[in-house]
């Protein structure tokens, strides 16, 4: 029985339009993602039954493949639901996301700053991989960090609440190589409400990251 399964869409294919094409969304959740699931529960597989047979040779290779198709699928499903057609601007306490947006001040020192920060983290990160903005719960704050791939570059604890994917598969069909400019995009359709309520619940875990006993 699979572990992990592929999320429907909180929207249809057209609802980020013109930003992202339909044709993006459809081929980017039902294909792109869908063999990240695949790939984490044949993996799991895969692992079974190498302890079953004691064959620890494979593992090295298995364990990288179950963090790549993992991770894969953990940021394309907080991927889909930080964008919403009726999203972008930026967060308001007018709007009832007041504390993310204090947060972001107090940890770049003005939402300007974290949205330069930001973009160009997306923009600059070599090969393929993904901007993120995450609650680090040791020191409390919000940071960028840059994911390789789907790994590395990253603080153990930190908890993705907004991810901006800069993989090609991700634009390349309706910006070709322009990178910057799918990213400066991507800011119209950002929900920040989605963000707010990662950002809280992230918060909300007390104690998550033990240092000491």
């Amino acid at each position: 029985m699979a572990v992990y399964t592929l999320p429907e869409l909180p929207y249809d294919y057209s609802a980020l339009a013109p930003v992202i094409s339909p044709e993006i969304i459809e081929l980017h959740h039902d294909k792109h993602h869908a063999a990240y699931v695949k790939g984490a529960n044949d993996t799991l597989d895969q692992l079974a039954e190498a302890r079953d047979k004691e064959s620890w040779g494979s593992v090295n290779g298995l364990e990288k493949n179950l963090a790549f198709h993992l991770s894969g699928h953990i940021l394309h499903s907080i991927y889909w639901q930080n964008m919403t057609g009726e999203g972008g601007g930026e967060p308001l306490a007018s709007d009832g996301v007041g504390d993310l947006a204090d947060a972001i001040t107090e940890s770049f020192g003005s939402f300007g700053a974290f949205k330069a920060q930001l973009t160009k983290a997306s923009a600059t990160t070599q090969g393929s991989g993904w901007g993120v903005l995450a609650y680090e719960p040791l020191s409390r704050r919000l940071v960028v960090e840059q994911i390789y791939d789907h790994q590395g570059n990253v603080g153990q604890g930190s908890v993705p609440i907004l991810v901006f994917d800069a993989w090609e598969h991700a634009f390349y069909l309706q910006y070709r190589n322009q990178k910057v400019d799918f990213i400066d995009a991507m800011w119209q359709v950002v929900n920040w409400q989605d963000v707010a309520r990662r950002y809280e619940a992230a918060k909300s875990r007390a104690d998550v990251l033990l240092l000491a006993p």
